[in-house]
């Protein structure tokens, strides 16, 4: 059970969490893939490179690809996949588009907007993003989010990537907080909830990408259903 009496400070996750990474990497590759003329469709497309992408964060989570390598290869990998392998020169440009277009969608998950909205009122608000500093600050401003948080604190800004404490410890002194006072929101059992848990933090899962159940802390399929503990 939340204990909110205790509670004066709210850490997010971003990615999979607020902004709907699926969704917006979806509409960039719409807008990228069709000149291409590929011999599969962008939603094929996204059907591979969902889990491919996933398994490439964690390697990057654990510091054992760069952000060059995290870039390319995930790209590489789906090409692959699909039966359709690329030069590096296209890889390359597809991957260079992508980062320059994804941070202007601006989907964000249903009951984002609501939930930061009441919460705003009685909490403070901050974000823990292992996403790269300029791109997750455009994602935030351009999906009119940037607003509702104080501190924002990304891997490459910390040098420290979730789940190490590390970086949670960073972003509690950089609110002037405790572990005791805040609660981590975040979509990743490995990256945002374990790690909050094992300072002390209290925590909320935003299972939104159908990780395995567990009764380290409250579960919820929906940011909506957060409000009723808060």
């Amino acid at each position: 059970m939340i204990r909110k009496d205790k509670i004066t400070d709210i850490f997010f996750d971003l990615d999979h969490t607020l902004w709907d990474f699926e969704a917006n990497s979806a509409a960039t590759f719409e807008n990228i893939l069709p000149p291409f003329n590929f011999p599969f469709s962008s939603q094929a497309f996204m059907t591979v490179y969902s889990p491919i992408n996933h398994a490439y964060w964690k390697l990057y989570r654990e510091n054992r690809i760069t952000t060059e390598e995290l870039r390319f290869v995930r790209l590489q990998k789906t090409f692959e996949s699909l039966g359709h392998p690329q030069s590096n020169e296209v890889i390359h440009r597809i991957s260079d588009t992508y980062i320059d277009q994804l941070s202007t969608h601006t989907h964000l998950f249903t009951g984002t907007l609501g939930l930061l909205e009441k919460l705003q009122k009685q909490y403070r608000l901050h974000i823990i993003t292992n996403g790269f500093e300029q791109v997750q600050q455009k994602k935030m401003k351009n999906a009119g989010i940037a607003d509702y948080f104080e501190v924002v604190l990304t891997a490459e800004k910390a040098g420290i990537k979730k789940p190490a404490l590390a970086i949670f410890k960073q972003a509690l002194a950089l609110a002037d907080s405790s572990p005791e006072k805040a609660l981590m929101i975040g979509d990743s059992f490995e990256a945002d909830i374990a790690a909050a848990l094992a300072l002390g933090m209290q925590a909320i899962h935003f299972n939104s990408h159908e990780e395995p159940l567990h009764d380290n802390c409250l579960v919820v399929d929906s940011l909506g259903a957060i409000e009723e503990y808060l």
